[in-house]
């Protein structure tokens, strides 16, 4: 399971065994949401945000949290899917430690 970040308690990851299209989970404590990014010609045209069956969702703050980490760092997701998926390439846990705004 590699983890992608550490931000203010939340925490971001993928599965090691994940499929398309590009998602992420963002868990704290016992509650986890699933958001999935839509790339269209080699951009982020959207993020997606979805329950994950049979766990409760995030809620307050942590999914605002989630929902505004995915909006800065989407880009560095895709790549990081990509080089993890498709190259076979470790990723390294970034802790955010700072508040984004």
């Amino acid at each position: 399971m590699p983890k992608l970040y550490e931000y203010l308690g939340l925490e971001v990851y993928f599965y090691a065994d994940e499929h398309r299209p590009i998602h992420v989970h963002g868990r704290h404590q016992d509650r986890e949401t699933k958001a999935e990014i839509v790339v269209e010609n080699n951009e982020v045209a959207d993020i997606v945000f979805k329950p994950v069956r049979g766990v409760k969702a995030l809620k307050q703050p942590h999914s605002s949290d989630f929902k505004k980490l995915l909006e800065h760092y989407a880009d560095e997701i895709v790549q990081k899917w990509d080089d993890f998926f498709i190259h076979g390439k470790q990723t390294k846990l970034q802790k955010i430690t700072q508040r984004l705004k």
